[in-house]
């Protein structure tokens, strides 16, 4: 699948990947790029729309599917993170309010737009995921749950749409470095290369894109006998 001429909403696209994804987009010959945010005018990039989107406000979820009908991808970018020990009970409320972001708006939003999809000739659902679907970081434990159940609700999106020629992408990048990891001092890679995999992986119809060393590592010894999500990954 092409994305050049076609038409693409990226939410979370203020700052940090959803921005870059965004802007290359634009760069790759998309038709036209939404720009989703909770404030547009926190929007700053040349060539796109920038549209009022709360992925966690059903109202603005159907008002978007009711007004952007001519979607054609739809790129589940938006997210959020937050510390603490599971172990400790006042984690239980970020492990909630992490699934609205990162695991209930991807389903809401896919919800809402595939039926747009199916009437424009099937597109393509993209989730942004993370190694951290796979593994656990101490005091990240939210994240990581979130991110888990994203990824089997990214592979029951991915059985429920293929008939209707929607082609769904799980995304597992490990660091990235954005505003996001600024406190992280492990490897990171790259926006422009985590999208640049991205768009490659549309464009031939893969289903799975692993930007990263981590990543690739991370995968492979899920099939070990020591995987790395008993082990923990290596520093």
């Amino acid at each position: 699948m092409q994305i050049k001429g076609k038409v693409v909403l990226v939410t979370g696209a203020n700052r940090g990947l959803g921005k870059q994804f965004a802007k290359s987009l634009v760069e790759a010959g998309a038709a036209k790029v939404y720009a989703a945010a909770r404030d547009p005018g926190s929007v700053k990039i040349e060539g796109v729309e920038a549209i009022p989107l709360d992925v966690t406000n059903p109202d603005d979820i159907a008002a978007a599917a009711k007004r952007y009908t001519d979607v054609q991808v739809l790129i589940n970018n938006a997210g959020a993170t937050t510390r603490g020990l599971l172990t400790d009970p006042a984690s239980t409320q970020g492990v909630r309010d992490l699934f609205e972001v990162n695991v209930i708006g991807p389903l809401a939003l896919t919800q809402a737009f595939a039926p747009i999809l199916k009437r424009n000739g099937g597109g393509a659902v993209v989730n942004v995921l993370s190694v951290l679907s796979w593994v656990a970081l101490p005091s990240g434990g939210a994240y990581s749950v979130s991110k888990s159940a994203a990824w089997a609700l990214t592979n029951v999106q991915r059985e429920e749409l293929r008939e209707q020629g929607t082609l769904v992408v799980a995304v597992h990048p490990g660091y990235i470095d954005t505003d996001m990891t600024a406190g992280v001092t492990a490897p990171k890679t790259t926006p422009e290369h985590v999208v640049g995999e991205v768009l490659a992986a549309i464009q031939r119809d893969r289903e799975e894109v692993l930007v990263d060393d981590t990543g690739r590592a991370v995968k492979e010894s899920l099939s070990t006998a020591k995987p790395l999500y008993l082990t923990g990954i290596p520093r």
